[in-house]
């Protein structure tokens, strides 16, 4: 697989895939860390007198909502680099040629939005060549698309000369280390809402890791199928067999012990702990409760090494945040060494300041759990396919 440094950059025009999913309120990006990642491989090609096109998705649009447009990023990217970082609202097209061929050495441009194609994720290959027609070089410096087989991620580089940047580099550098000789004992703490998204890692972690917590949702569909009531939590009954068939019993495997409660997941509403196996029907389950808490962390501070992808509860609600901030000021404050991935979890520990303490911040939390499990990534795949053009 090549790298940035492996090629000539003067005077080319480089397509580079970055990760510009950062949350936008108000035509204003509110967060930026996933734009001050990338900054190294765009101020290196710059300086390098590339003339640079860049290229990104954000959120799920259905087809072009002016909402998802990558207009504020161009805004705030010009900002970071101390530079104009001109915006083109297409990302295909005889005009989008024309304002490419137009660029000068050291210039940069920001496309529009990927998602306004369904070409993108249907990785349709005349997509991919009327992306890849814009440039002579391809850099993915996107780790956190990497499990996505997207156009933009394993399509073009079927069709140009390609390479990572300096993020995917350094990501795959840390996470490496920890996949082939992890200090331990060496825990995986898991949450957020889709255990369809999360299931395989679940199973794979359990023969891998000395520790697995599980948290918010994931663990609802768990307890659900050890036959505990989860009343009305978010659940996903459709994969209830399929768990069934995890070791659940598993020493490494930890489900809460206790849970916050509550009729409905507003502020509004009046929450209360409750042991598990005691939900009321009419009930969800929100967040974990204390004695989890206290176990949680106390695992926590004892691990050598701490992965931790997704909130613990409904965090964006205050009374139903507490686990997760308590989780992560635990990560944060452990002797261990530290990796935390996924755009939520990384939007709560920037607004608890504690980005800083954390030893590293992985770019992208699915890219991240497919690479520690062991599940090949279709985006190096096809880097490692390319690399002989």
């Amino acid at each position: 697989m090549k790298h940035l440094t492996d090629f000539q950059f003067n005077n080319k025009r480089v397509l580079v895939r970055v990760d510009f999913n950062v949350p936008i309120n108000n035509g204003r990006v509110v967060e930026d860390f996933r734009l001050r990642v990338s900054l190294p491989t765009i101020e290196y090609l710059t300086k390098s007198q590339a003339k640079v096109i860049l290229i990104s998705h954000l959120g799920r649009p259905n087809n072009r909502e002016e909402k998802y447009s990558l207009y504020p990023v161009a805004k705030r990217l010009s900002e970071l680099l101390n530079q104009t970082v001109k915006f083109i609202d297409d990302c295909i097209g005889e005009r989008v040629e024309k304002e490419v061929q137009k660029l000068e050495p050291g210039q940069v441009i920001l496309l529009e939005n990927l998602r306004f194609y369904p070409g993108e994720k249907k990785n349709d290959p005349e997509f991919s060549q009327s992306l890849a027609q814009l440039a002579e070089v391809y850099i993915n410096d996107a780790f956190g698309v990497m499990h996505r087989e997207h156009a933009s991620v394993v399509g073009i580089p079927k069709y140009l000369p390609s390479g990572i940047g300096f993020l995917v580099e350094k990501e795959l550098k840390v996470l490496s280390k920890v996949l082939e000789n992890p200090e331990r004992p060496w825990t995986v703490v898991m949450g957020g809402a889709k255990i369809s998204t999360k299931i395989k890692f679940i199973e794979r972690f359990l023969k891998k890791a000395d520790n697995l917590l599980l948290g918010g949702a994931l663990a609802n569909n768990m307890l659900l199928a050890q036959g505990l009531v989860v009343g009305q939590s978010v659940i996903e009954p459709d994969l209830i067999e399929q768990i069934k068939q995890i070791e659940i019993t598993d020493s490494r495997l930890h489900l809460p012990l206790d849970v916050i409660v509550a009729k409905e997941p507003t502020l509004q509403a009046k929450s209360h702990i409750t042991s598990i196996g005691k939900v009321n029907p009419e009930e969800m389950i929100l967040d974990i409760g204390p004695d989890t808490r206290n176990l949680f962390k106390s695992i926590i501070q004892e691990s050598k090494t701490i992965v931790w992808n997704g909130p613990m509860g409904l965090y964006e609600v205050e009374q139903f945040a507490q686990g997760t901030k308590e989780i992560a000021f635990a990560v944060a404050q452990t002797s261990g060494f530290s990796i935390v991935g996924g755009g939520e979890t990384v939007v709560l520990l920037d607004k608890l300041g504690l980005l800083e303490k954390i030893n590293h911040i992985c770019s992208g939390g699915g890219a991240m759990l497919q690479f520690l499990s062991e599940e090949p990534l279709p985006g190096l795949v096809v880097l490692e396919e390319c690399r002989q053009m």
